[in-house]
């Protein structure tokens, strides 16, 4: 590349990252902190439905920490989808010492399910709460967060929330990879469009997906996303699609997890899911990872590998880069800053190769083997046909 044709890509990568940066920047509390809820006001009945697979290790905790909540009404529907371990046994346990804990156990899966998806689904038909909150086996809720939440829900009348939780990470490399997957989520997805009426961006997550029964209905319930393995993110997508009101809010004072427990199943558990984020499109994956490299990469090889006007659109771009990532892991894993914020914000290229990687691997693993998924190997064939099915129902609804 000539000096003139790569002072021109330099410039439209300034230009690609300094927008995003400046909007995140001008819309940093567009994803505000749940507030406390004001006085103790007669709530609807919940049904938290939590699926599990083989959570042992972690179930009794989770389960215990909602069983705390001080609030009047609710149940917890523990959906134990074919767990080979002591699941079970926790739960029996919980259910024997708490009236509000009921076990459903799913011995086989249906043809055209995803086993997260059927045991959500299976959660849901059997609950008898007005409100169903969606959350996972391994999501520790602080006191008072059931509570805060659907004061909030039914104050604005809103039909779906969901709560970003603060995500525990140990280790530096797994610290620095789920930082920047935070910051993907906030400034290059732009999450916060959700809280803005004009906008069609729909918003979910796994730890927190609290919906109105009558919205979860209306929408064809789980089933209509039978073979997403995007599940919690397509069922904010498609309550947004069909005109239900939404917000997504900042839990982490409310909500934690530890969402991997290594860099390595960080990165394989999203080869299972990314593709289908992106609609399991090839020239849509190949794109995203030229962009990832163009912008999160190179701008840090090329203010040490150039000089003059480059090495000036790049270093703004590194400055920006870095700014934006401390900013959105003050907000997702500590909001106290550490020294240890600026040593991940310079291992950004690092991460942005790890999930560029990730992308890749699992477009490789679903063109040749399919999807697998909780022990079941789906055809891409099969995946691609509910996407376009999916796609086509929520364009009709509007």
């Amino acid at each position: 590349m000539t000096a003139p044709l790569l002072t021109i890509f330099d410039a439209l990568v300034f230009v690609a990252v300094v927008v995003p940066f400046v909007l995140l920047i001008r819309r940093r509390s567009a994803i505000p902190r749940l507030p406390e809820a004001a006085g103790h006001p007669a709530l609807p009945r919940v049904s938290v439905v939590v699926p599990a697979r083989d959570e042992a290790s972690a179930i009794g905790r989770a389960v215990a920490s909602l069983l705390a909540q001080d609030y009047a009404d609710f149940e917890v529907i523990v959906v134990d989808d074919r767990s080979s371990d002591t699941t079970g046994d926790v739960v029996r346990e919980l259910t024997a010492k708490d009236p509000r804990v009921e076990e459903l156990r799913v011995d086989a899966l249906p043809a055209g399910w995803l086993g997260k998806n059927h045991a959500l689904w299976r959660g849901a038909d059997l609950a008898t709460g007005e409100w169903l909150l969606f959350t996972d086996a391994d999501v520790i809720f602080a006191p008072g967060a059931l509570r805060r939440a659907v004061a909030y829900a039914t104050a604005h009348e809103l039909d779906h929330l969901t709560l970003a939780p603060r995500l525990v990470a140990r280790g530096l490399a797994l610290r620095a990879f789920v930082a920047f997957f935070g910051f993907a989520f906030i400034a290059l997805w732009r999450a916060y469009l959700a809280n803005d009426p004009t906008s069609k961006r729909g918003v979910g997550i796994g730890a927190f997906n609290l919906v109105r029964r009558a919205a979860y209905e209306k929408i064809g319930t789980m089933r209509a996303l039978s073979l997403r393995p995007d599940d919690d993110i397509r069922l904010g997508r498609r309550l947004r699609a069909f005109g239900f009101r939404q917000r997504v809010l900042n839990g982490n004072e409310l909500l934690s997890v530890e969402w991997y427990p290594s860099l390595r199943a960080a990165i394989a558990g999203l080869e299972k899911s990314i593709y289908s984020t992106m609609e399991y499109r090839v020239v849509d994956a190949a794109l995203v990872v030229i962009l990832l490299f163009a912008t999160m990469v190179w701008p840090f090889l090329g203010i040490i590998l150039l000089d003059g006007v480059d090495r000036v659109l790049l270093s703004v771009v590194v400055v920006c880069l870095m700014a934006g990532l401390v900013e959105t892991y003050r907000q997702s894993m500590s909001p106290t800053l550490t020294p240890s914020a600026l040593v991940i914000a310079l291992l950004m290229p690092f991460a942005a190769a790890c999930f560029a990687w990730a992308i890749a691997r699992s477009v490789y693993l679903a063109e040749t083997r399919g999807v697998r998924w909780r022990g079941t190997t789906y055809p891409l064939s099969l995946l691609r046909a509910q996407s376009g099915l999916e796609g086509t129902a929520a364009n009709r609804s509007r």
